[in-house]
């Protein structure tokens, strides 16, 4: 919870009973501030005077221990679950990580005035999020989830940034663990709520895709009964999604669907497609590369028609969206196209990029790092998507690096296109391969895709080879 957490906009102000009353807690002493608290923080570094700081207790940290040292920099009002001896306000509450859940519930009821979109899936969130951002925000003052914001902690740290001018908002919801989605929906209490699609990511924490959507279908719970639920009509689970959904009003998104495209031409860097709805069906010139892209587009249109965007407006806002930092942005330099998609991967999300890269033109080469979360299935995926990442025509040499890089190679042996595919360990031991590979494909055009889980930090070898082109 650090770097994208804070604003850049003022925040409204809490009194002292405001904050007693959303968190259910009591002043320590009968200590209270005098002023307002201008922002409530869980990041010990950045707390000053006018901030709350909220102590959060993790499995291997306590930010009690920094209380001391929040107090001698300034700041005079801490959040805590039990006191401290400190020379600060101390505002007691049974457990800080639901009292910051509170805080964010009770800031988004005092803002009755908005209409909250709210989504949740294994891949697609954050850009399909960008996109519906991108629609929204040209009508009217919008809140979006900034960053990696969604989870237990992130959703309420973004509620907390809700101002009155807000009249919208479009909140991500993350799973890594059942409960989550029920917990963070109820905060957000949706108008319109749904799932993009349920894949293979975070497979570990819930021991097989039956367990992600149950998990994920809890989004459906806090819709508000006369808002509308959001379904994939093209996914293995949409019969089960179905099950669970309360509200009367549905749309259902994709191939057989309420909203769906057609006239698909897929592009090097964009789309071209009709966009047909119960609103009626329009010309969409989509400046994303990738069918899972064209995919993303129809969700966020469900998702902005549902919530009474009009369909101009839909397709004027997925024109000019722009992706987000890291999500297949294309960078050109001389006669090489570099593609960062660094900023997370699953194995769903691998092989759109891989389709995306093959589009391309010149020698195209993918370079993977690894995916996390798959739990025990964690070789086995990596084996199959070596054995289907070497299978796409039009990529011609597949770099893998990391732990589990081995397993991809075995599947890439598995097939008749295995020596396409080299593995390393590290970054550091790849990097003289794509030099090796630039040096020997002299003049042609090039173009690299560079994709991985975001701990692997696959952007630093990006950035490398970009420095010794």
């Amino acid at each position: 919870m650090h770097t994208s957490t804070t604003s850049t906009v003022p925040l409204e102000p809490w009194s002292a009973e405001q904050l007693a009353e959303a968190t259910k807690g009591y002043w320590y002493l009968d200590k209270a501030p005098q002023g307002e608290v201008k922002r409530i923080l869980t990041d010990s570094r950045h707390a000053e005077l006018g901030d709350a700081f909220l102590a959060l207790k993790g499995e291997r940290f306590d930010a009690h221990d920094f209380i001391v040292q929040v107090a001698t920099n300034g700041c005079q009002v801490a959040i805590v679950s039990h006191p401290v001896d400190a020379d600060i306000c101390q505002l007691v509450v049974k457990d800080t990580r639901l009292a910051l859940g509170y805080l964010g519930a009770y800031r988004r009821a005092k803002n009755s005035q908005l209409k909250v979109i709210a989504l949740t899936g294994s891949s697609g969130k954050t850009t399909t999020k960008e996109m519906l951002g991108s629609i929204i925000s040209r009508l009217a003052p919008t809140l979006i989830t900034r960053g990696n914001l969604n989870n237990d902690l992130g959703v309420p740290m973004m509620l907390l940034e809700l101002r009155a001018e807000h009249q919208y908002a479009v909140m991500e919801l993350g799973a890594s663990h059942q409960g989550e989605i029920d917990y963070t929906s109820n905060l957000v209490q949706p108008h319109v709520a749904g799932i993009l699609n349920i894949g293979t990511a975070h497979l570990g924490e819930f021991g097989g895709r039956d367990g992600i959507c149950r998990a994920k279908s809890e989004i459906y719970a806090h819709i508000v009964p006369t808002g509308t639920s959001i379904i994939p009509a093209h996914d293995d689970f949409t019969d089960t999604i179905r099950q669970v959904i309360k509200t009367e009003k549905v749309l259902s998104f994709g191939q057989g669907g309420d909203i769906f495209a057609t006239d698909l031409q897929l592009h090097t860097q964009s789309a071209t497609f009709t966009m047909n709805t119960p609103e009626g069906s329009k010309k969409v010139h989509l400046p994303f590369a990738g069918e899972h892209n064209v995919q993303n587009a129809e969700a966020a249109t469900a998702f902005a028609l549902a919530i009474g965007i009009s369909l101009d407006d839909i397709v004027t806002g997925l024109e000019q969206a722009q992706g987000a930092k890291g999500r297949l942005n294309f960078i050109q330099q001389d006669k090489y196209l570099f593609i960062d998609d660094t900023y997370n991967a699953n194995p769903t999300s691998m092989r759109a990029a891989a389709e995306v890269l093959s589009q391309q033109n010149g020698i195209n080469v993918m370079v993977m790092g690894d995916i996390g979360e798959l739990g025990d299935t964690a070789a086995q995926q990596h084996y199959m998507l070596g054995r289907d990442l070497v299978s796409v025509q039009g990529v011609n040499f597949v770099v893998v690096v990391g732990e589990f890089s081995p397993a991809a190679q075995e599947g890439a042996r598995s097939t008749q296109y295995g020596k396409k595919m080299q593995a390393f360990l590290t970054q550091e031991q790849a990097l003289p391969f794509l030099v090796s590979l630039v040096e020997t494909h002299q003049p042609q055009s090039m173009s690299f895709l560079f994709k991985g889980s975001r701990y692997t930090h696959m952007e630093t070898l990006m950035t490398a080879l970009m420095e010794k082109l």
